[in-house]
């Protein structure tokens, strides 16, 4: 069984400012904007980064878990670590057999949800999802969350996630939790090595609580983020940029 990283949700106070930030940092465009979050009270926009997305939710209203979230680590940041496997069932017994919640899940015709409770997990929410139906597992297949077309959207500037970083209260508990949660071994330095990316667990160290703190992405030209990033006033480091109260540190293609 493969486990990969597909998704990094964030979540805002507002998604039109954070939107443009990304659109003109970036240089990426909304492939999709989905109703159905309306349901949560929520709106959002997509942006694939290669065969990986990037997803901004805010609330519309009040009395929502992404409004919740968002008082809880003081503003705008990282929400969800959303992963793509290959055979949803052993994946949801193996969270019941360890007694770990679930947070949302749902099931329809080309797609199996399973959002995990991060209370069971730590750091912040782990969701672990299945796509159904023809070339659903390849890395450029469809997507249900994404939408029909989210393969053609603009993706030229930046080329990948290649890891998230998750800061905790216990790192090496976490690390080791999300590990008997993926049925993954740690690496040396202590990452869950997935089947395309890396996640990293550090102490919180920033005066957040726990949460998902940043991401690695791969640029085709990191110099053209950074000279956005210094025009817009987000940058952050020699090689990072903070969008969305979140680190996004650049790394250059070498490929």
């Amino acid at each position: 069984m493969w486990l990969r990283l597909k998704q990094i949700a964030m979540v805002a106070e507002s998604l039109a400012p954070v939107e443009a930030a990304l659109i003109e940092v970036l240089g990426v465009e909304v492939c999709f904007r989905d109703p159905g979050v309306a349901h949560f009270g929520l709106e959002n926009a997509l942006f694939p980064l290669g065969n990986q997305l990037l997803e901004v939710v805010a609330p519309i209203r009040g009395g929502t878990a992404g409004g919740r979230y968002l008082e809880r680590r003081g503003g705008d940041g990282g929400y969800m670590v959303i992963t793509q496997c290959d055979d949803h069932q052993p994946r949801r017994a193996r969270v019941e057999a360890l007694g770990v919640r679930l947070a949302h899940q749902f099931e329809v015709d080309d797609f199996k949800n399973m959002q995990l409770h991060p209370k069971d997990t730590g750091a912040t929410f782990f969701e672990i999802d299945e796509q159904l139906g023809e070339n659903a597992h390849d890395p450029d297949g469809p997507w249900s969350p994404a939408g029909p077309n989210w393969q053609q959207a603009r993706t030229d500037r930046v080329l990948g996630i290649s890891a998230a970083e998750l800061q905790c209260d216990d790192p090496k508990f976490v690390s080791q939790r999300w590990a008997e949660i993926a049925e993954l071994p740690l690496n040396q330095d202590g990452e869950l090595v997935l089947d395309n990316a890396r996640l990293r667990f550090v102490p919180c160290t920033d005066g957040r609580p726990e949460g998902l703190g940043g991401i690695d992405i791969v640029c085709a030209q990191p110099a053209d983020i950074l000279e956005a990033a210094e025009h817009r006033g987000v940058r952050s480091g020699e090689s990072q940029v903070m969008l969305c109260g979140m680190r996004m540190n650049l790394l250059e293609n070498k490929e």
